[in-house]
């Protein structure tokens, strides 16, 4: 095989990193566990990219896509339909909270994302408020990487080469009660505080102005912070409020990973839309949707208006075949209900590396977990730029992985180890990661 580096451009990759070195090259994977070119075995501790939900090696999920393709590889769903589109829709709909009940279908988060601002853009426009175009999201929150999701995203690091953006991005305070600015001795004034600064922006912008609040449930980037109780019910009042949309970013936070089949059932909270992807295959085709309120599409019903926006590949009909084989194997096993009962068993476990110098906060929810890393536990100091850089890049990640377990080590934010391994995992998974993580987390602390 010729070097990956040749022709393959990575994304999010250094490649300079790779000038020397042998690219780490994965060639299969099976249950929770995948293997490089060389047979090496590693624990697959972040589903791929929070994707394989189910596992790997799903020869069910294989065999619905090549049973699709062999019948009906591709149609678009531009003024037509496919049956399984059309299947996948209704079981969708009859999943998600409340009356979200229409499906527009794409390939990815960062495509559901923009359709959802595009939505909102167009829906205000149709019902006589023309001027609601903005939108407000969190501080180092990741909402994509295409124009309109990259300007809802909080990361100035992966903006700044493709500035100006699209203009309309409003960020506030994300719920990392560890750093928390605020009521750091009160979860619930501190969860309060960060959903009153939404209205404070709302109000700073024109509430004319303002037309969504874009969340996760549990935000990723920054190393998984969950809601505070009540937070999200807060955000409700102030989008009612000001008339504005409250969208559910659950790329991440959808089809298991916390529980629920939604972030927002997990947190009892209704949004107007619900932005999905990954999971909803997992990982065995590429697939996303927007899943929007009934109200949201009333105004695209009659006459000659429409919703003029569309993807060519959104539902295409191999991977909307494999999403119904997903859920059907998600009913079959209770994959959800596996991730409530072993959620504390798995937070448990990790919890357990509070005892290192190292590790200041272990936080999340479901299957998904981070644990943020100091240089002092009592004061809660951070690393440097330069330090971060050494011990994430220059340690943490290649010794993880050489150790056996893949997971992300990330500094979008403080220096954070991120953890979701597929929602097949048992205390077994758990214990060999806290075990690794123990043994290079240690040997990292030490180097320091």
């Amino acid at each position: 095989m010729a070097n990956p580096t040749d022709h393959l451009w990575m994304h999010f990759t250094r490649m300079s990193a790779y000038r020397s070195g042998d690219v780490p090259t994965i060639v299969r994977g099976e249950g929770a566990y995948i293997w490089d070119a060389q047979g090496r075995r590693y624990l697959d501790g972040l589903s791929g990219l929070f994707v394989v939900n189910a596992g790997h090696g799903r020869t069910e999920l294989a065999e619905a896509a090549a049973k699709q393709a062999a019948e009906l590889a591709y149609f678009p769903l531009w003024s037509y339909a496919h049956p399984t589109a059309v299947e996948l829709a209704e079981r969708i709909a009859a999943l998600a909270p409340g009356d979200l009940n229409r499906v527009f279908f794409t390939t990815g988060g960062s495509e559901a994302v923009e359709s959802a601002w595009k939505l909102a853009r167009a829906y205000y426009k149709r019902v006589g408020k023309p001027t609601k175009h903005k939108v407000v999201s969190r501080f180092i929150a990741y909402h994509g990487t295409s124009m309109g999701a990259l300007s809802i995203t909080g990361l100035p690091g992966i903006k700044s080469d493709f500035e100006p953006l699209v203009p309309g991005g409003i960020k506030v305070p994300n719920t990392n009660f560890y750093r928390a600015p605020e009521h750091g001795d009160s979860l619930a004034d501190f969860g309060r505080w960060a959903a009153d600064e939404i209205a404070r922006a709302v109000e700073r912008e024109g509430p004319d102005t303002v037309a969504a609040v874009f969340l996760e449930p549990v935000q990723n980037s920054g190393g998984c912070f969950p809601p505070p109780p009540g937070y999200f019910q807060r955000v409700r009042e102030v989008c009612d409020e000001y008339d504005v949309l409250l969208v559910s970013d659950e790329v991440i936070c959808a089809w298991g990973r916390l529980g629920e089949y939604f972030g927002a059932q997990r947190y009892g909270y209704r949004p107007d839309i619900i932005t999905t992807a990954k999971g909803i295959t997992s990982g065995y085709a590429p697939l996303g949707a927007m899943i929007a309120d009934d109200r949201l599409i009333e105004p695209f019903l009659d006459g000659t208006d429409m919703f003029a926006h569309g993807i060519t590949f959104g539902g295409h009909p191999v991977s909307c075949a494999v999403a119904l084989a997903n859920l059907d194997l998600f009913a079959r096993e209770d994959l959800v209900g596996h991730v409530r009962a072993s959620s504390a068993g798995f937070r448990a476990t990790l919890d357990k590396l509070g005892d290192l110098p190292i590790v200041g906060d272990v936080r999340g929810d479901g299957f998904f977990f981070g644990i943020e890393l100091v240089k002092d536990k009592a004061t809660r100091e951070t690393f440097d730029d330069d330090e971060s850089e050494r011990l994430l890049r220059g340690f943490l990640s290649t010794a993880l992985f050489e150790a056996g377990l893949y997971c992300r080590a990330d500094d979008r934010g403080d220096p954070v180890v991120q953890l979701a391994p597929p929602l097949v995992c048992d205390q077994a998974h758990f214990d060999e990661i806290e075990r690794i993580l123990r043994a290079v987390l240690t040997e990292a602390w030490n180097r320091l």
